[in-house]
């Protein structure tokens, strides 16, 4: 039996419905790439510095010491946003296949996709705050050397 029209346009407005959070979706695997992208250049201090920790002065160890702990908070700020920001997408990739699964069994998902949708932006303002808190943590603790002259 072919396809009727009606079975092509409900697979139509499942696209469309879908439409919106794949955008969604791009925009947060773009966010993750940037958080990413963080932990790296956070890792590749954490070694660079624990590498060239022999025959440190105590002021120098101490100063070490001091970042060290500053780099372990940012990594878990920036842990704890790519996790939440990961469990939105995941949540978000569940509510686009609802609402497949709504058009094309004609089931009332409505409360589902709803409160999927909701829990995925939850997840991602959490993501969101804790990649914040991290920025600025950074940009508090960063060293902005100047010139004895001025």
């Amino acid at each position: 039996m072919p396809p009727s029209p009606e079975n092509f346009s409900d697979i139509a407005r499942a696209i469309q419905l879908a439409i919106v959070p794949a955008f969604l979706l791009t925009g947060m695997a773009g966010l993750l790439n940037v958080m990413t992208g963080r932990l790296a250049r956070i890792v590749d201090r954490v070694r660079a510095l624990t590498e060239g920790r022999s025959g440190l002065t105590l002021p120098e160890h101490d100063a070490v010491v001091f970042e060290l702990r500053i780099l372990e908070r940012r990594r878990h700020y920036t842990n704890v946003a790519i996790t939440a920001s990961v469990i939105a997408a995941l949540l978000l990739c569940t509510v686009i296949a609802t609402l497949f699964i709504e058009v094309m069994l004609d089931a009332p998902l409505k409360w589902l996709i709803a409160t999927l949708f909701t829990a995925a932006m939850a997840a991602l303002v959490v993501g969101l705050s804790f990649f914040l808190r991290e920025v600025h943590l950074a940009m508090r603790s960063a060293r902005i050397g100047t010139s004895e002259s001025e």
